[in-house]
């Protein structure tokens, strides 16, 4: 076996490579947005796709994540200006995903501490009823709050989030707005 070879040639372009994952819900976002600081999805990587990796489960209550692969032009012009506007566009995705999970927790908070209490009242009632001799009207008086306790959590849970949604979404939108803005400017800067 020989092995030949080639010539350099003067057509050889240096890449630099990233790669991020990100939660399913952004992946598009990022795919597009990710062009405008000069990077481009690499056409070696990805099972599924070009620049796009197998979708990993986040664990319960999590979101799958999706691994992106970009590669970059390494003498692109305006490198450190792009460099900053990606940054600043990484630090707004994160802000989406912070505003996103805070819709859910003060729901979950609540919706935990009612069901705690509930369960707490159950006991007492419990409780009540094995005791030498029973006390039923103590059983049947913790009984109704403990039950409310179990059933309340869910409307609780629903009704803070649609509440929590209704102040966080004009954040949200201009988070959208800002990512826009900083990817008109990385656009601007590489043509």
């Amino acid at each position: 076996m020989t092995q030949e070879r080639k010539p350099e040639s003067a057509d050889y372009v240096g890449y630099e490579y990233r790669e991020i994952s990100v939660p399913g819900e952004y992946v598009s976002l990022c795919l597009d947005s990710y062009p405008c600081f000069g990077w481009e999805a690499d056409p070696n990587r990805g099972p599924d796709g070009p620049g796009r990796g197998p979708a990993r489960p986040g664990g319960p209550g999590a979101k799958d994540t999706v691994t992106l692969y970009f590669r970059r032009v390494r003498d692109i012009r305006s490198k450190a200006e792009l460099t900053r506007l990606q940054r600043n566009f990484d630090s707004c995705i994160a802000e989406l995903k912070a505003l996103e999970q805070a819709k859910r927790t003060q729901g979950m908070i609540a919706a935990l501490t009612v069901g705690i209490l509930g369960t707490a009242f159950m006991a007492g009632s419990t409780f009540a009823a094995v005791a030498t001799p029973p006390i039923i009207w103590l059983t049947i008086l913790l009984a109704i709050p403990g039950f409310l306790g179990w059933v309340l959590p869910y409307f609780l849970y629903r009704a803070a989030v649609r509440r929590k949604t209704v102040q966080i979404e004009p954040l949200m939108e201009q988070k959208y707005d800002e990512i826009n803005e900083i990817c008109e400017k990385g656009s601007r800067l590489l043509h």
